[in-house]
Parts: structure tokens; C-alpha cells; sequence
């Protein structure tokens, strides 16, 4: 009887000390022809989608944050960031993309979903509430409007308006690089986040995309204006947004932007910039935290 006792006791002590290996498993990456899922953690599903030209590392301290409570889903779309572009090599992008994602989140019996999206991964998050708003519970949406054109063709911008400027977005990817206005974009790119580490981050992840994935979702993402479809959308949306250092100006912006929306919530995140989960990560967690409670 003793020799037994003995034996349970040392099969609970191994059991004990090999039990923390099984929560550290290795994240499982499943790949979409129009992007990839790396899955991690356990617990209610959240689903992150980054932004233009963005790798999925965009949400890597919040995935290690939440992972412990959470099963976190980090979307990341082909042709960005290093990933190969798959179907994404055809012209269309930013909906293609939207529309997998909602069929692969149907599929995986993942919807009602919770989803996260930065810039144009917010403009997928908004346009799935919109098309697609029984298959989510909640969005919330960093830094992203429902018509990117008005910030290409002004305030009274429409697609039609936009479209030549579009257009010749598209075609820049078929024509060599142009040195001189790719400084500019990499100088553009760097003055959307504060921290040096950070910009090299994120220049790195514009780099590694391909061409014309990324010229032609710029393209998409200057030509789709969702705000007609707000009466139809009513998921919760809650906007986090950037003060840009001059929030006397950003206010009324995304306010006017959103005022149509009839059940959100906007957020201004202080001294922070377009990548605001980077440079304000305590602001950022304390929102998206009240965000998953609400």
C-alpha cells in the first residue's frame, strides 16, 4: 500500500511540474489564401487585424497580455509584412480579404465575434459589422474612418472624386521604385508612431510587403466610403483615436466622421500617434480592457 501511495504521489509531482509546459504550447499559424491566423492562448476568441502593409507583431503585447484569459486570433493579411500575397496578387484587396475572414470565422464556429482592427484592419473590422453584423458581438476600431478618401480628395471627397487619385496608386506598383518618393513615404510611414525602435518596426514591415498588395489595398481603401451603411450597423463600435498632438482639431474630425453611427463610443488616447497600441500601451490596454468588460 505504501509502495502505491508512494507511486501516486510522484506520478501528481510530475504531473505538477509538467503541467505549466502545456500552457506555454507553441502558437498554431493557419494559413488562408487571402491571409494567415496565428493562434494562441485559451479562453473567450478575440480576433486582431493590423493594419496597411502591417505585420501581425502590431498586437504582440497585447496577445502576451491577454493570451493567459483569452484564445487571441492575430490576422495577418497576405502580401503584407513578409507574407506571401497568395490570392491578395489580384487587384481587389481590402474586401476579398474582409469576406474570408468573416467565412473562415463562420467555418471555425468563431461568431458571434469579438474583433480588433487597426487602420485598414479597422476599415475591414467596420465594413464586417456592416455587411455582416449577426456574426459579431462587438468591434473595436483603432484609428480608422469609414471613408480614408476624405483625407486624399478634402472634407467633400467622394469615391468617384477619389478614384484618379486611386487609380494612380494602383499603377505606382507596376513602375520602378522611385527613390526620392519613397523617402517620403518612409519619412510619412516614421511620423505615424514616436518611438525610433518603433518607426524601424514598423518601416521594416512596409518594407517586407509586396508592392502591389499594398498599392492596390491603399487603392481599395481610398475608394470604399462605408458611411451610407451606418444605419445599418448595429454592432457596438467603439473608436479609439489619436490626439496627434493637437486635440482641439482631432476631436471634432473623428466626431464628425462617426456622428452618423448610432450605437459608439469614441476614445481619445492622449500623446499618442496612429499606432497608438505602441505609443501609449497602458492608455491602450485600459480601453481595450473596458472595451471586453462592456
Amino acid at each position: 500500500m505504501n509502495r502505491l501511495k508512494d507511486m501516486l504521489v510522484g506520478s501528481l509531482l510530475a504531473l505538477a511540474i509538467v503541467a505549466p509546459n502545456w500552457a506555454k504550447a507553441d502558437p498554431v499559424t493557419v494559413e488562408r489564401p487571402r491571409f494567415s491566423d496565428q493562434i494562441e492562448g485559451s479562453g473567450p476568441d478575440l480576433i486582431f487585424i493590423p493594419g496597411l502593409a502591417s505585420s501581425r507583431d502590431t498586437w504582440k503585447a497585447t496577445a502576451e497580455r491577454l493570451k493567459p484569459h483569452y484564445r487571441v486570433h492575430l490576422i495577418q493579411v497576405a502580401g503584407f509584412a513578409g507574407e506571401s500575397a497568395r490570392d491578395n496578387a489580384s487587384r481587389a484587396v481590402l474586401v476579398p480579404t474582409a469576406e474570408a475572414i468573416d467565412a473562415y470565422l463562420v467555418e471555425q464556429h468563431l461568431t458571434p465575434a469579438t474583433v480588433i482592427g487597426h487602420s485598414m484592419g479597422g476599415t475591414m473590422t467596420l465594413y464586417l459589422a456592416a455587411h455582416h453584423g449577426d456574426h459579431y458581438k462587438k468591434v473595436l476600431i483603432v484609428d480608422a474612418l469609414p471613408f480614408f478618401g476624405v483625407l486624399m480628395g478634402g472634407p467633400n471627397a467622394t469615391a468617384d472624386s477619389v478614384k484618379p487619385i486611386a487609380d494612380g496608386v494602383r499603377a505606382s506598383a507596376s513602375t520602378p521604385p522611385d527613390p526620392q518618393r519613397a523617402a517620403q513615404t518612409d519619412q510619412m510611414i516614421a511620423g505615424m508612431v514616436t518611438a525610433p525602435a518603433d518607426q524601424q518596426m514598423v518601416l521594416g514591415w512596409g518594407h517586407a510587403s509586396d508592392r502591389a498588395v499594398v498599392a492596390n489595398a491603399m487603392a481599395d481603401d481610398m475608394t470604399l466610403d462605408l458611411r451610407a451603411d451606418f444605419p445599418k450597423i448595429a454592432v457596438p463600435v467603439t473608436l479609439l483615436y489619436p490626439d496627434n498632438g493637437a486635440p482641439a482639431r482631432m476631436d471634432p474630425f473623428y466626431q464628425a466622421a462617426f456622428a452618423p453611427l448610432p450605437n459608439k463610443t469614441l476614445i481619445r488616447i492622449d500623446n499618442s500617434r496612429h499606432f497608438i497600441m505602441l505609443d501609449q500601451p497602458a492608455q491602450f490596454d485600459a480601453a481595450l480592457d473596458r472595451f471586453l468588460k462592456s
